[in-house]
């Protein structure tokens, strides 16, 4: 299969490979994001000031939300229907849709990474005898989390090129967070900047290669009806983390009112941006 992947990928050309090339490079810059955090969370000189961060939040769910429901869910419904006809087509969209939900559901119940250590708990109480310990895990869950999260990103940037860059920069300030998360636990126990970074670092590295995994795996199936269904479970995955992470930490980072201006105006930003593109 790794033979086939490479072999069709060396016959792409021009515009074709270009495609690829750019969709790749946004995964890669939405996953490096977790660095960004950790810098800001090693080098801000007032580390407790986090309503941008609530209102960015907020406004990634929203952009998130918007974009799966209204444009890409029915992408892949249009697609589908298109393939197996309307009822059918419908079924295995909506069953594609929840099983991405299922997915990601699946991975918190086994891999659960909601107990990691937020900037400002690290801040208030530092247990150092667990901190090293407990910064690693978390990095090794983030970095399983960010798997399907990595082919998320690269289909709809390979797919959709136009909705890439509101997709990407909404995942990257997601992964903002995740950095801090990594890093803080890590810096306290071992003091090395450098540490801390290269773990939260790594963590984000997860989303290209998750990326390529799969992809490498779908592309000797690769049909329009793949794409189709790959696009619902996208949209599935999108969804469940703009509910299950974004909006919880918007509000735990800041007030709710933030958290909920936020998702309004990024679906507000993202509607009017869709529009003036049709």
């Amino acid at each position: 299969m790794t033979l086939t992947f490479f072999v069709k990928l060396l016959k792409l050309r021009g515009a074709h490979l270009d495609n690829y090339i750019f969709a790749f490079l946004m995964t890669l810059g939405a996953g490096l994001s977790t660095g960004i955090g950790s810098l800001l969370a090693l080098f801000a000189k007032n580390s407790k000031n986090t309503r941008f961060l609530s209102l960015a939040l907020g406004f990634s769910a929203g952009v998130m939300i918007y974009v799966s429901m209204i444009e890409i869910f029915q992408k892949a419904k249009n697609t589908l229907c298109t393939a197996m006809g309307d009822k059918e087509g419908l079924f295995v969209t909506m069953s594609a849709f929840f099983g991405g939900m299922l997915m990601l559901a699946l991975i918190d119940r086994f891999i659960p990474c909601k107990d990691a250590p937020d900037e400002i708990a690290c801040l208030k109480k530092v247990v150092k005898g667990n901190l090293f310990r407990t910064g690693i895990f978390t990095a090794i869950a983030i970095g399983i989390h960010n798997l399907p999260e990595g082919l998320a990103t690269f289909l709809t940037a390979l797919k959709e090129p136009t909705l890439a860059t509101p997709v990407v920069v909404a995942i990257a300030i997601h992964n903002i967070p995740e950095g801090i998360s990594v890093s803080i636990p890590i810096y306290y126990a071992t003091k090395s900047k450098r540490k801390a970074f290269f773990y939260s670092f790594l963590s984000g590295v997860t989303e290209p290669l998750g990326a390529l995994i799969g992809y490498m795996i779908l592309l000797p199936i690769m049909s329009d009806t793949v794409f189709g269904i790959m696009f619902a479970l996208v949209s599935g995955i999108m969804v469940y983390i703009s509910i299950d992470a974004l909006l919880p930490t918007a509000h735990q980072y800041g007030e709710h009112s933030l958290s909920v201006k936020g998702a309004v105006m990024g679906m507000a930003v993202m509607a009017l941006s869709l529009w003036l593109f049709v």
